[in-house]
């Protein structure tokens, strides 16, 4: 069903394969590090894949994808929504020493931004001799600040600096570097806007310019100029993230009966006449874009030189703009979703295929969250000592050779939603919620017996609840930006 057409997907393998050097049979193949794909859904949930055991949605491609590779059972995003958790990912620290803690706008088009001195994943590549690349949704800083993708180390940026922007996949613009891009989109319609019952004129919040579909082109076209030299190419994109406004094909592919009741945008986005349809629309469509990509890999005869990783920014959508996570048990068993830190805000699928390094098939129960990302990427491309990070390397993991490193613990510091923290010791995790209006309540949950944090048992444990106490109050970085009420007080004294 993909709206790529093929004549430009042809041009795309054609011209790839006719620019590719011929090696004489007498030259020496010097070996080089691999190509890595980081790929990362926006608010799609641990359980809305088929290989993470969803029934009713079709994700074909990146269930192919975790069948060549490994699929991690226990793996976590930096923080339970987007700037955060991208904060974490590009810079390796966890989010409680992070630069950005929550979502934060700058006006008139972006978010806070990381500061000129905080170092990224594109610059360690970058310092290893790769071409860097980050295509499609940014949120960490505006056009021209400290955190623009390009002064953090990208050669290319295509896609949504800002993400609110992205609210609509139909934008009125892009940005390739620091070039906005003009775009024919569609009408967008404000958090709270209604649709009237009765009225069937929905697609006028579809536009000529569907921003994923143009987002792929830049990646192929990324991944075909660079085919010859290592690369990193940063793929975060918007799908699954509201609003609604998946491709009519892909809605029609589902059951009719799912919905017998429209989305008139009663709970912010746009209104949608078949909101559940729409929903499982959107990530079948993601995955369709994943499938492109790992496709276009495999025809270059990169696969065996090149990591492919697939994630999300956090667990799936609270139920606004029509979504339905009980419908699609979207989290599987777990408690909560986007915007806290119990394991359904934070719990999230990660996929990693190497053909020829990672066993096909394998899985992996590797305690792992966003900080490791850099560490295990500067060990393949021997920065080791380059930047501090808070991360492990999970590259032993990867490779299978068993000595794999543990995190001790993994915390969360969330400014959003009332103040949060978290930290997972073992098979124990602890929360702390509502820390903004003076929540000293520490809850503690064994998720190896109770995935589903049903069952406090902090006052059987108060060893551990001591301990949890004092990492959320020494492992931290004290914040100006992100004050955390009873943590930064204490600190100043």
């Amino acid at each position: 069903m993909s709206r790529i057409p093929a004549s430009l997907f042809a041009v795309l393998f054609f011209s790839a394969c006719s620019s590719a050097p011929q090696e004489s049979e007498s030259a020496e193949m010097v070996p080089r590090p691999p190509n890595v794909i980081f790929i990362m859904a926006d608010d799609l949930g641990y359980g809305e894949l088929g290989c993470y055991g969803q029934e009713k949605i079709r994700t074909p491609h990146i269930d192919a994808l975790a069948g060549k590779g490994m699929r991690f059972t226990q793996a976590y995003a930096g923080a339970p929504v987007c700037a955060p958790s991208r904060c974490v990912l590009m810079t390796g620290r966890h989010s409680a020493n992070a630069e950005i803690r929550g979502n934060k706008e700058v006006k008139p088009e972006g978010q806070s931004p990381i500061s000129a001195e905080v170092p990224t994943v594109a610059m360690l590549m970058g310092a290893a001799g790769y071409v860097t690349g980050a295509i499609g949704k940014w949120g960490l800083g505006p056009v021209d600040s400290s955190g623009d993708p390009n002064a953090k180390g990208f050669d290319l940026f295509y896609g949504y600096n800002c993400q609110r922007e992205a609210h609509t996949y139909y934008p009125d613009h892009l940005w390739r570097n620091r070039e906005r891009v003009e775009l024919n989109g569609g009408t967008r319609v404000a958090p709270g806007g209604k649709q009237e019952p009765g009225d069937d004129d929905y697609g006028r919040f579809y536009g000529e310019d569907y921003a994923p579909d143009a987002m792929l082109v830049e990646a192929l076209d990324f991944i075909r100029e660079n085919q010859d030299r290592p690369f990193f190419l940063y793929l975060p994109f918007v799908e699954p993230h509201l609003a609604m406004q998946p491709p009519t094909e892909w809605v029609n592919a589902y059951p009719e009966e799912w919905d017998t009741v429209p989305y008139l945008g009663n709970r912010g986005y746009s209104p949608h006449p078949r909101p559940r349809a729409g929903y499982a629309a959107m990530i079948s469509d993601l995955d369709e874009h994943v499938g492109s990509v790992v496709d276009f890999v495999d025809k270059l005869g990169l696969a065996s030189d090149t990591l492919i990783l697939f994630t999300s920014d956090n667990g799936a959508t609270h139920d606004v703009g029509g979504v339905d996570t009980d419908f699609f048990q979207s989290v599987g068993p777990l408690r909560g979703r986007k915007g806290s830190v119990y394991e359904g805000g934070l719990r999230v699928p990660l996929i990693a295929r190497w053909t020829g390094s990672i066993e096909a098939g394998s899985t992996s129960d590797h305690q792992t969250c966003f900080q490791d990302l850099m560490p295990t990427l500067a060990e393949i491309v021997g920065k080791r000592r380059l930047f501090k990070t808070d991360g492990v390397s999970y590259l032993p993991t990867l490779m299978g050779t068993g000595d794999q490193a543990a995190h001790p613990y993994l915390v969360w510091e969330f400014y959003g939603y009332g103040g949060q923290k978290a930290v997972r010791i073992g098979d124990w995790k602890a929360v702390q919620t509502q820390i903004h209006k003076g929540g000293e309540a520490i809850e503690l949950y064994n998720l190896a017996e109770d995935i589903g944090e049903q069952q406090d048992l902090a006052e059987q444990q108060p060893e551990l609840v001591e301990q949890a106490r004092r990492i959320f109050r020494e492992d931290r970085t004290p914040s100006e930006l992100f004050q955390m009420d009873g943590f930064d007080s204490v600190q100043a004294k």
